[in-house]
Order: structure tokens, then C-alpha cells, then sequence
């Protein structure tokens, strides 16, 4: 959860998540669809998925119980190095390596090493220095959490609190005058255009269209109200939307609003569409073209895992219509009558 997410955030979500899933065989057990229900906010879906993935694979192989060795624990799907490294030395106290960008940095200034944090050899070149230190710790597992946190309280990237360092009076860069000039930040990534065009569509009874996802991809198998999307900068027309949505009137669809959403490699401009006055014929051609998608109460559709971009987009109808005192929805909603 702590992956490229805030601390604050993950603590909303940590212990609803362990008492949802208390142990491997709960979560391993667990419909996909729950899963994401319970990471729903935190973004960065795939971690769930491969959490979930890993859990089915230890209660299958390992009888549910998570291996000490890098070999087996490198097997468990979505493990890689540095998860099996941090897994065998912290866990199980083992003289294995880890390196995060704290380790990098710290590594780095330590040695005066020029290079970008990112560069294979700068990458390769810590992996050794972090498998010298780990083999030769009298506790592997004090050591490398000893080394990330000083990477992430004291050897910071911006503004390091040298006189504090345990490590000072060993620093090359700080003898040179180079701690903030080491290592070289890391090259900024271009990001995508998407156009992602949503229509909030309401029945008789005020229930808000829903479909899910594609398994694979950005926000597998999360839950939407249902979206064109398109990469580049042409933004998406009420035209294409309402042959998308399977309508006649073009005019009868309109923009409520305009916000864009980041996420590492894309740059999504969201775009939110109603359909005005909607006639009964429309509203059940709309479910019908959309395939696997369903009526549900506005706050219900939350409760099946939506992205932050989703609960935006649904922000006017929830801020509209108090939640409904009625049974929980199910996590897979099916088709419903439309009246």
C-alpha cells in the first residue's frame, strides 16, 4: 500500500483492509472484485490485483505460509527483488539486500558516485554495495530498515541534515560539498494524453449507469460510469458520445464539466456528460449496448471499487442524493429492470 502512496492515505485504508482480509487464505479466497472494492481510493490498482494473485499462490504452493528464501519467494507473482529482499532480510532476518531511491541516495552521497538515481550502472552498482553491507550485518533485518530510514529522514533529497548523519564523518560528499548535488535527479518521464469522456446516465428511479472495465490495463476491472477514452490531444465530441452511447440526438447530451487527473505516465483530461430528460427507450438502449453493465444506486456504485478519477466524476450525483437506507449492493451487480 505504502508504494508511491502518502502514509496518510494507506492508514485510512490499512485496517479496514486486514479486518476485510485477515489472513493469506481470506484474501486468497476473496472474489477479485472485493478486493479492489477494499483498495478502492488508494489507486494504483495492479498492486491489489497482484496482492490478491500472491496470496492465491502461497495458500496454493506454500500451504499459506510465505517462504524465507529469494528463490521460492521470488516465484510468488508481483514479488521482484527488492519485495523478496525486504521479505527475507527484515522478516526473516537473512543476509539479503534491498535497495529503494533512500538506499540509492544514501549509497550514492556515501561514495560520491556521480550518476542519475535511475541510471542501470548507478542501479547495479548499489545492489552490490547493499549485498556487501547485508552479508556482512550482524542483523540484516536492523540494517537495511536502518539504511531506508536514513535515506528518508536525514540523507533526504532536498536540504540533507548532514550534522545529524551517522554516517558523516565516512561521507564523501559531504567532505566535497556535493550532498546536494548527488546523485543527479532522475530523467522526467513524458506522460500520455487521454481523453476520457464520461456519461453520468440515470433511470426512472434515478439509479446511475455502471460498467466495468477490461481486466487488463489502466484500472482493470475497476468500475465506471460508462467512458469513451482516446490518447491525444483532440478532445472527444457529443457526437462520438452519443453514438458511443447508442443514442439518436446528439444534441440531448452536454458537458457539465472539464478536470484533468495525473497519474505517473498519463495525463488524463476528464470530461463529465449528462443526457437531458432521457426517454425510457434511450435509458434501456444504453444498458443494452453497453455490455456487462447495470443500474445501480449512485453511492452503491461506490461500494464496487472505483477509481479517484470515477469518484470525481460521480461527485455531483452523490453531492445531490443522500445515501439510500436499503441492503448493500453486491459486488457484482447484475442486469436490473429498468421501470
Amino acid at each position: 500500500m505504502l508504494q508511491q502512496t502518502q502514509v496518510s492515505r494507506v492508514l485510512e485504508k490499512f485496517e479496514p483492509f486486514l479486518r476485510r482480509f485477515p489472513t493469506i487464505r481470506a484474501l486468497a479466497r476473496a472474489a477479485e472484485s472485493e478486493v479492489l472494492a477494499e483498495w478502492s481510493g488508494l489507486g494504483y490498482y495492479r498492486r491489489a490485483r497482484l496482492l490478491h494473485a500472491a496470496a492465491k499462490f502461497v495458500e496454493e504452493h506454500f500451504a499459506g505460509e510465505i517462504p524465507s528464501d529469494l528463490v521460492r519467494l521470488r516465484s510468488i507473482p508481483g514479488v521482484g527483488r527488492y519485495t523478496a529482499g525486504a521479505l527475507a532480510s527484515i522478516v526473516f532476518d537473512r543476509p539479503e539486500p534491498i535497495v529503494d531511491g533512500n538506499v540509492v541516495r544514501v549509497f550514492s552521497r556515501v561514495h560520491a558516485r556521480d550518476g542519475a538515481a535511475d541510471e542501470t550502472s548507478t542501479l547495479k552498482w548499489c545492489w552490490e554495495q547493499a549485498t556487501i553491507v547485508a552479508t556482512n550485518s550482524r542483523s540484516p533485518a536492523l540494517t537495511n530498515e536502518g539504511m531506508m530510514e536514513l535515506g528518508a529522514t536525514v540523507c533526504t533529497p532536498r536540504n540533507p541534515r548532514c550534522e545529524s548523519c551517522p554516517l558523516h564523518d565516512l561521507c564523501l560528499a559531504r567532505r566535497g560539498g556535493l550532498q546536494h548535488e548527488i546523485p543527479k535527479p532522475k530523467r522526467a518521464a513524458a506522460r500520455r494524453v487521454i481523453q476520457h469522456a464520461s456519461v453520468l446516465m440515470l433511470d426512472r428511479r434515478g439509479r446511475v449507469l455502471i460498467e466495468q472495465r477490461p481486466s487488463r490495463g489502466l484500472w482493470g476491472s475497476m468500475w465506471q460510469a460508462p467512458t469513451l477514452e482516446r490518447e491525444g490531444e483532440t478532445p472527444i465530441t457529443a457526437e462520438e458520445l452519443a453514438h458511443f452511447m447508442g443514442l439518436c440526438r446528439a444534441e440531448s447530451i452536454t458537458c457539465t464539466r472539464h478536470f484533468e487527473h495525473g497519474t505517473t505516465h498519463r495525463l488524463i483530461r476528464a470530461s463529465v456528460w449528462r443526457i437531458a430528460s432521457p426517454t425510457l427507450a434511450e435509458i434501456r438502449s444504453a444498458a443494452e449496448s453497453r455490455n456487462g453493465s447495470a443500474y445501480v444506486e449512485p453511492h452503491a456504485a461506490l461500494a464496487l471499487g472505483v477509481s479517484n478519477l470515477q469518484r470525481r466524476v460521480m461527485s455531483e450525483l452523490l453531492a445531490a442524493k443522500p445515501a439510500a437506507k436499503t441492503r448493500p449492493v453486491s459486488r457484482t451487480p447484475r442486469k436490473q429492470s429498468v421501470s
